[in-house]
């Protein structure tokens, strides 16, 4: 019995394995590790909800963020399409949709501080009133601090951009950094969902 040939033709072409990229290995990384960390204070969060033993609660002060809520989902739209338009080179319309999404980042945070001016001046809730104010402010400030710190890299990437440092070659760097900002956004919506929805 004779051998017959396997024709290479037939084969599926094998392409070959690349490694990945350092810096979404790494930030991949540390997107775990910071959501361990979220975890922690989400699940605290939940566990003393409703056991205070002093006033004021969550339904008595809280309001839902609405307008807060879709500026910062809306900014993971308008950082992907800066995504792409550094990936096709279009230098102005990436810095102009990066400026779009810095500002919807902005408009959030003074957002939340506006809310924690009422808790703290009108409604006398402070991390020290009771449970809920500490692990309210421990959370909710925990991911406000997320989002000052993307603040802090998308504005030195804008400021790269504006002065030429940063072209179309640098789109791999970009993405990297834009992951982040979606993580901040998607660990808002757990937040937004536990705080002012499950909480109340």
């Amino acid at each position: 019995m004779s051998a017959i040939p396997i024709s290479s033709a037939a084969s599926p072409a094998v392409q070959a394995w690349t490694l990945p990229s350092r810096g979404r290995v790494a930030m991949l990384c540390l997107i775990i590790g910071e959501s361990a960390i979220f975890t922690i204070f989400v699940v605290a969060y939940v566990f003393y909800i409703g056991k205070s033993l002093t006033g004021p609660t969550p339904a008595q002060v809280l309001d839902l963020p609405i307008f807060n809520t879709v500026c910062l989902l809306s900014s993971s739209i308008t950082i992907w399409l800066s995504e792409r338009a550094i990936d096709h080179g279009r230098m102005k319309s990436f810095a102009a949709w990066w400026a779009l999404t810095m500002s919807l980042g902005i408009v959030f945070l003074i957002g939340t501080a506006i809310e924690w001016h009422k808790l703290i001046y009108l409604d006398g809730l402070t991390i020290h009133t009771n449970l809920f104010g500490t692990t309210f402010y421990s959370l909710v400030g925990l991911h406000a601090t997320h989002v000052v710190v993307g603040l802090l890299m998308l504005s030195l990437v804008l400021i790269f951009t504006l002065t030429g440092h940063l072209t179309a070659r640098h789109s791999e760097r970009v993405q990297v950094l834009a992951l982040y900002w979606h993580f901040v956004d998607a660990v808002w919506v757990v937040v937004f969902t536990v705080v002012y929805i499950v909480g109340r």
